[in-house]
């Protein structure tokens, strides 16, 4: 199971830290994305690392502001810093693991699913 949190409300130009907790199994050998999906929209591909950290591959809409990174030992976590934030970035953020070990963008190539949580940019 995969369970995001760190939502919240902040204003247009300040920064969140999502994280994505792993429980029940190891992710430590697959590529870990970050999806959204905004009110009325489609989800849409964020970020991604591979297994190995190695590969980040990011939207060109987050490219520069927008980090991911994981913690495969202990905590077992990925995470999301996202800085100079916009009021477009407004969504429920979700993350989820995919066993290719590749990052990639494919919503369709991810096998594990959290929950979701909600990040709200005030202008």
């Amino acid at each position: 199971q995969l369970q995001a949190s760190g939502g919240g409300v902040v204003q247009a130009g300040g920064s969140l830290r999502l994280s994505c907790a792993a429980s029940g199994r190891t992710f430590s050998d697959y590529a870990m994305g970050w999806f959204r999906q905004a009110p009325g929209k489609e989800r849409e591909f964020v970020a991604a690392i591979s297994w190995g950290v190695i590969g980040r591959y990011y939207a060109d809409s987050v490219k520069g502001r927008f980090t991911i990174s994981r913690d495969n030992g202990a905590r077992n976590t990925v995470y999301l810093q996202m800085n100079s934030l916009r009021p477009e970035d407004t969504a429920v953020y979700y993350c989820a693991a995919d066993d290719s070990k590749i990052p990639r963008a494919d919503l369709d190539s991810y096998d594990y699913w959290g929950q979701g949580t909600l990040v709200t940019v005030s202008s």
